[in-house]
């Protein structure tokens, strides 16, 4: 008998089932999406069993005939009676009917079929969709519906996982690695906690990329030429599953970097797919065999075919490609050739079930069979992509018409997904016009030669791997080169728009990836500088794109593409917008990448004079920002300020919000810095008033927020000024704040400002949390200098906590560092300590000489706010000598009022107090304590008032000893 295959189609009559979802047993059935789930896990079903389920379960409890259930179930065609009955024993199979007393379908016999189990009904909205984990948006690829044959593989290799952490699934090219990927993640989500990454590396061209890829995807941000270190360190304390799929062709750097991760972070588990093993330490190989195909038998029926994988998937995708099979034995047998002259494999088989609606079985098979004697030998070859897929793109592209066919030679191009508007713009063929170009992609993604996935709203299409390959070698070389001078004209507009409408490369650096699409950007750029490219139009898209690498914290990359750009500058360019920002772009990256080198104050200021001459205000504002801050990072403090003044006479002129609290903001600091507390704090206050998102696209990404520097910087100014409960308050929010803004660098200026604001109250608790979680922003990203000042500031609660030679040790190695780095921006501040614990440990000498050193250095270079507590400290030093501390202290007290420094005046005073309390002079002291602290009004609670109010008390009791507050060195 001839059995007809049905499509796939669900009840007609909607009335016999109430509710989108049904439950029996440990099983819920999900009608809309055709979804059979077990406790969660969903259950592999094929597309008749799946059908034949729908309709018995509609009709629970009552007996459905044969010939009911075949007109329910296949309406319109006929089924014989013995491929019902395999039907239906794969459904029990799936089901586990008998097992364990379960039961589930029964057989009338003489009637029909009854579904005898328990039901309960729900509807739509009701239903909590088990499989599927909270919104992962592109962490991990749709799962795609009705996988064959490959509930094994996803058990087995699931539980590699749980165990062995580190498994890599090899098989040929288009077996279903990726698929059976993509499928065990999302199975795999509950036990991750929804922490699954898919890391496509097929998009790679250059091994060198993988770390980048992988941080990227884990929106890490990378400010180093070497991202493996701080990669690691992230990856270290946490538990996921990372997936890294299509490993073959950066195989060297993929599987160091897998083993380097297994080794380094015990609680991410590593999913690989590879058409070879990596052969790596602790790495576990699980071969994904082609699917299982029928036998060369004789005699083998219809049903003994549909038994095997490989078949049912074939003609699943035949019957949804639109054709109407009627198999018997004969036919059966013609499938079973077909899936064994394609060796099982997913892909091969798909591409040609496809044609079946076209030119029937028979002759699919017949021309099949032609292409695979040509060029199939039967063996596995070295060539790069398997023979075996290789014969189906040859024949898939014999079947495509003329346009067809140059549309997809074009579509290489194109590196990952691309979108309509993309491929309408670089896609030309002189005979079609657009609408057939479009036309023509939409009948390429009809025939499997295009993935399509949908992004948000809009669809996007991406040339399968083996496909997009086989494309290349069929393209022209020299009209493919006319397509890749479209590719990147495409993208330097593209870039240069959301650059001037959009606020992504300012800001959140997952938007910025999704509108960046700098896979093929990279790729134009690799093309555009290339022996035969367009070296102009890659100066300009490489000016274009830095932008988006900076608000991904792509430094490196940035560095790189910049000074290739800068070096294939032409004399027409110089001078131009585009010199201005690679110029500047290269001086940025390189001063987080390779620290503050006379290189980048060139390139610096080599953009600023681009910018003047240019009369672009609102530029010459933000470079003037990178100077100040070059300059504020060597310690050079008198020159920094004469840039922030600079830049406030440049904002003055133009009427750009954003350029006017810039400028506020950088003046503010570095009035803080020069030790003019009573003029910072207004301009900061007017800088956190004025910040506002820019009203132009911001033609230098600023690696951190002006606004929040601001805020932490009045926190400071604040405890200076004789206000700690506010200064800790304005603290805190700096910090709640640079976290919620996500930028690496402006969260780590907030915590390490935060924590000096911390330890001058005495809260030591909260300064040891905030200097954690500094040091691990700072291993995460990269930031070298602020390891090191991490570092010396253990060192210093070392030393506040009862071991200064431990705290000694660590500023000392600290201060080497920083000096290497150039990095002298905390030096005084350190040094400051060092002396302190020197004291302490009883090198007086070395403190006295360090403190006079460093008082050198900031009457030289302006940093003058420590100087009434270098002052005090030195007369510590000098206790000895009272004459010459008593000298050192009205030195401080001086200063302090000079400067507005309430916070260091009482210090002083408390100092002066126990001086002049040792010669008696008990009255001066009392005198002196008492007016100082009448300025108070706030902060009683902190470590300083609580010490002042204890000494004073002691001044007023005859004979006692002054008291000294063993945390204030």
């Amino acid at each position: 008998m001839t059995q007809p295959v049905p499509a796939p189609l669900l009840p007609r009559d909607s009335t016999a089932w109430p509710g989108a979802v049904v439950r029996f047993g440990p099983f819920t059935l999900v009608q809309g999406e055709r979804l059979l789930l077990r406790e969660g896990t969903a259950v592999e079903l094929g597309g008749r069993a799946m059908d034949v389920l729908l309709v018995l379960v509609a009709r629970a409890n009552t007996v459905v005939s044969k010939q009911e259930l075949l007109a329910l179930a296949w309406p319109g065609v006929v089924v014989s009676d013995g491929s019902l009955r395999f039907q239906i024993t794969m459904l029990r199979q799936a089901l586990g009917d008998g097992a364990d007393g379960a039961r589930y379908i029964a057989n009338i016999v003489g009637r029909g079929y009854s579904f005898v189990a328990a039901v309960s009904h729900g509807d739509a909205s009701a239903h909590e969709a088990a499989p599927a984990a909270p919104a992962q948006d592109d962490r991990l690829p749709a799962q795609l519906a009705g996988m064959v044959g490959r509930l094994e593989d996803l058990d087995a290799i699931s539980a590699q996982l749980r165990t062995r952490r580190f498994v890599t699934v090899t098989g040929s090219g288009g077996v279903g690695k990726t698929t059976v990927a993509v499928r065990t993640g999302h199975d795999l989500l509950p036990f991750f906690e929804g922490e699954v990454f898919f890391i496509d590396l097929a998009a790679l061209s250059d091994g060198a990329l993988v770390p980048t890829a992988i941080a990227s995807m884990l929106r890490l941000s990378v400010r180093s030429t070497d991202p493996v270190p701080s990669l690691l360190a992230y990856l270290r304390e946490r538990r996921m599953l990372l997936i890294l799929d299509n490993c073959e062709h950066v195989i060297e750097e993929a599987a160091l970097l897998a083993q380097r991760i297994s080794l380094a972070a015990p609680g991410v588990h590593i999913l690989a797919t590879s058409r070879e093993a990596l052969r790596t330490q602790g790495e576990h190989v699980h071969r994904l065999e082609p699917l299982a195909s029928p036998p060369d038998q004789p005699g083998i029926t219809v049903g003994d075919v549909l038994a095997y994988p490989a078949a049912r998937l074939f003609v699943d995708r035949a019957v949804a490609g639109g054709a109407r099979l009627e198999l018997d034995d004969v036919d059966a047998r013609i499938v079973a050739g077909i899936c064994r002259k394609l060796d099982g494999v997913a892909l091969a088989i798909e591409l040609a079930a496809r044609r079946v609606a076209t030119y029937g079985l028979q002759q699919t098979a017949a021309l099949l069979d032609e292409r695979l004697t040509l060029s199939w030998p039967g063996q596995r070859t070295a060539q790069p992509r398997h023979q075996t897929l290789q014969a189906t793109l040859d024949w898939s592209y014999q079947l495509l018409d003329d346009g067809e066919r140059e549309v997809l030679c074009q579509l290489p191009v194109f590196v990952g997904d691309f979108s309509l508007e993309a491929a309408r713009q670089v896609v030309v063929v002189p005979a079609l016009s657009q609408e057939q170009v479009i036309a023509a992609i939409a009948s390429l993604a009809e025939k499997s030669l295009l993935a399509v996935h949908r992004s948000g709203v809009r669809p996007m299409f991406r040339l399968l791997e083996s496909t997009r390959a086989y494309a290349l070698s069929k393209a022209d070389a020299q009209a493919f080169d006319a397509v890749c001078l479209r590719h990147a004209m495409y993208f330097r507009r593209r870039l240069e728009q959301v650059a001037a409408t959009d606020a992504a490369f300012s800001g959140d650096a997952g938007r910025a990836a999704d509108v960046a699409d700098l896979g093929n950007v990279r790729a134009a750029l690799r093309w555009c500088f290339e022996p035969g490219g367009a070296p102009a139009l890659g100066t300009a898209l490489a000016a274009a794109a830095v932008p988006a690498f900076l608000a991904m914290s792509l430094l490196a990359e940035c560095q790189r593409w910049s000074e290739r750009a800068l070096g294939e500058l032409d004399e027409a360019s110089r001078g131009s917008p585009t010199e201005m920002n690679l110029q500047a772009a290269l001086g940025l990256s390189q001063m987080f990448t390779r620290g503050n080198s006379e290189q980048v104050r060139h390139a610096l200021e080599r953009s600023l004079a681009v910018a003047e001459e240019l009369g672009d205000g609102a530029s010459q504002v933000q470079l003037l920002a990178r100077l100040q801050i070059f300059h504020e990072r060597i310690g050079d403090f008198v020159v920094s300020l004469d840039y922030a003044q600079r830049s406030v006479a440049v904002a003055g002129t133009i009427a750009d919000p954003t350029a006017h609290a810039t400028a506020n903001s950088l003046l503010g600091l570095c009035r803080h810095l020069t030790g003019d507390q009573a003029a910072a704090r207004p301009l900061l206050e007017a800088a956190i008033a004025g910040a506002v998102h820019p009203v132009h696209g911001s033609t230098i990404y600023s690696g951190f927020d002006h606004g929040n520097r601001a805020r932490i910087a009045l926190a400071r100014t604040l405890w200076l000024q004789g206000r700690p409960d506010q200064a800790v308050v304005l603290a805190r929010q700096a910090v709640d704040e640079a976290r919620a803004l996500g930028h690496p660098v402006t969260i780590c200026i907030a915590l390490i400002w935060a924590v000096s604001v911390y330890l001058w109250v005495g809260d030591l608790e909260l300064a040891e949390r905030d200097i954690d979680s500094f040091i691990a922003y700072a291993e995460s990203h990269s930031l070298t200098p602020y390891l090191a000042v991490g570092r010396g500031v253990k060192g210093e609660l070392a030393l506040r906590s009862g071991d200064p030679a431990r705290g000694v040790a660590a500023i000392e190695r600290c201060l080497v560092e920083l000096h290497e780095l150039r990095y002298e921006l905390l030096t005084t501040a350190f040094n400051l300590t060092l002396a302190e614990g020197l004291i302490l440990i009883g090198r007086i000498g070395e403190a006295v000489a360090l403190l006079d050193q460093t008082l050198a250095h900031v009457h030289a270079n302006g940093d003058l706010y420590n100087l009434p507590e270098l002052l005090r400290v030195k007369a510590r030093a000098l206790s000895g000598d009272p004459v010459q501390a008593e000298q050192c202290l009205r030195e401080s007290l001086d200063w302090s009022r000079r400067q507005g420094a309430r916070g260091w005046e009482l210090r002083t005073a408390m100092d002066m107090a126990r001086l002049w309390s040792a010669s008696g002079r008990n009255g001066q002291g009392r005198a002196l304590l008492q007016d100082v602290l009448a300025g108070y009004d706030e902060g009683f609670g902190t470590a300083d008032l609580r010490e002042a109010s204890a000494l004073l008390a002691s001044l007023d009791e005859p004979g006692s000893e002054p008291r000294r507050a063993a945390n204030n060195a």
